[in-house]
């Protein structure tokens, strides 16, 4: 079928049910309904490689003896399939039982529905919706790689809604960090912040050009562990990755702030860790105590930041987005993070990524940080992506493209200082520099010929990173000046 009006077709059905009040629960019902599909047709694989396979969904609830309308009159529609959706499908997948014994691709159904609802109160254009669902063929693999084409425009849908910039990266970012990191099989690879799995689908499209043989597919299997806040992108991740093959996946639906970092053990950590974390947001006053005190902040950013640290394996690296307030930061806890990251990390190589290339999520400028755990940092290059030729905005229609990143990566190999106009488009930077700059890392930026007119919200945060900084900026002076005078006395 053609996918292009897919999530249109869903989206115009659901707009005439009087249960669904806006995209976002538009959105999470047609979520749920694919899920079961993507499930199905996972299933017929796995029943066909064993022949003892039990599925952990009751035979009359899977897909195939319920969903599937065969034309014969005798597909359930109306109060009916209503009836059967509300009072025996979701609160059965709901309460599955589980053990010790449950293994990742059973216990992902539950996960899937604990907190996903079923709001259309039209049996009749329910069954509509599932009908067009059921003309996806997952079987063939065209169709099953463009999944990754529908969730996209699901994720734009939902941008309407308000609430998906936090957990959405443009895939040629996702793709050019999996590139650079080049995680190899065997690597155990993370992201404590989900989202819908874009950077883990990037780090196994690297992978996947590795697998040789059924001990590498099992390999291969294993190697990804995601954990998600939010019901619908933790369910489209699950989605996702068993579309990608993992025919187990490591998506847990929880908080990674809700740990204790001093918690972890050797086990808990990874080889790799490709992350965009949440930025802007604050976590309740309960979540700091799981920090060190020096490192305790109330951006989310910062405390991924110090989670990552902690559950980077030895010799492991990182690729992590951060917005211009962390390198500006010169807060206690800014300042205290970025001496831990400097100290016992090598922050090898930050990117400064033009403006727009979350577009139309945020117009907060964002950077990507490189660090391995092969010992402290002794320098650190920075380098300015431009906007490419014949841009002056990243947009809807004029996305982001992995080739925009081709001047970094011939960069990358054999790098050199380079400076344009004046002003510093790369450069080397020894650890006695940063330090001297009290870490305040905000180097080779963007020369700003004129105002830029962000957003509202992207204003006010901006505003806050910054008074942040002078404030701390101001207490550092206040304090020597202090113990001058003190000195004197």
């Amino acid at each position: 079928m053609s996918l292009n009006n897919f999530v249109k077709r869903l989206q115009d059905i659901m707009r005439n049910d009087a249960g669904i009040n806006g995209d976002a629960q538009r959105i999470e019902q047609m979520v749920w309904i694919l899920f079961l599909k993507v499930y199905d047709a996972k299933e017929k694989e796995w029943e066909f490689h064993d022949d003892n396979y039990v599925s952990v969904i009751p035979d009359n609830l899977r897909w195939r003896h319920w969903a599937v309308d065969h034309k014969d009159g005798k597909a359930l529609t109306g109060e009916a399939l209503l009836n059967f959706v509300n009072n025996d499908l979701f609160p059965t997948l709901k309460n599955i039982e589980i053990d010790e014994m449950t293994t990742m691709n059973k216990l992902v159904v539950k996960e899937a529905f604990e907190d996903n609802n079923n709001y259309m109160k039209d049996g009749i254009l329910l069954r509509q919706v599932i009908n067009v669902v059921d003309e996806l063929n997952f079987a063939a693999y065209s169709e099953r790689h463009a999944f990754g084409d529908i969730y996209e425009t699901i994720l734009r849908s939902l941008q309407s809604a308000g609430n998906a910039g936090e957990f959405y990266t443009p895939r040629a970012v996702t793709d050019f960090m999996a590139q650079q990191i080049n995680p190899k099989l065997g690597e155990k690879i993370a992201d404590f912040a989900c989202g819908t799995g874009g950077f883990l689908i990037s780090a196994l499209k690297v992978l996947e050009t590795q697998v040789n043989s059924v001990e590498d597919h099992e390999i291969y299997n294993n190697s990804i562990y995601g954990i998600e806040k939010k019901a619908l992108p933790h369910l489209l991740c699950v989605t996702n990755m068993l579309l990608h093959d993992i025919d187990s996946p490591v998506i847990i639906h929880g908080n990674s702030l809700d740990k204790n970092v001093r918690d972890y053990k050797e086990e808990d950590k990874y080889d790799v860790i490709l992350m965009n974390p949440p930025y802007g947001g604050s976590e309740k006053e309960s979540v700091k105590i799981n920090f060190p005190v020096d490192l305790q902040s109330s951006e989310t950013a910062d405390l991924f930041m110090t989670v990552i640290m902690y559950r980077l394996s030895k010799k492991g690296r990182s690729a992590v987005i951060l917005p211009d307030g962390f390198l500006f930061g010169t807060d206690n806890a800014k300042v205290a993070i970025k001496k831990k990251l400097f100290g016992d990390f090598n922050l090898h190589t930050v990117i400064r990524m033009p403006h727009d290339v979350f577009a139309p999520y945020t117009n907060i400028t964002t950077n990507i940080l490189f660090f391995d755990k092969t010992g402290p940092t002794t320098e650190t290059w920075f380098y300015r992506l431009d906007m490419p030729e014949g841009y002056k905005h990243f947009s809807k229609t004029k996305p982001m493209k992995l080739e925009h990143f081709n001047p970094v990566v011939e960069w990358w190999v054999h790098r050199k200082e380079i400076i344009i106009e004046g002003f510093e488009k790369s450069k080397r930077y020894t650890i006695e520099e940063v330090a001297a700059l009290n870490y305040d890392i905000d180097l080779c930026g963007f020369p700003h010929e004129e105002e830029e007119i962000l957003p509202p919200r992207d204003l006010i945060q901006q505003y806050q990173e910054r008074r942040a900084s002078l404030n701390a900026d101001i207490d550092r002076i206040l304090s020597e000046i202090e113990k001058l005078l003190g000195d004197e006395v």
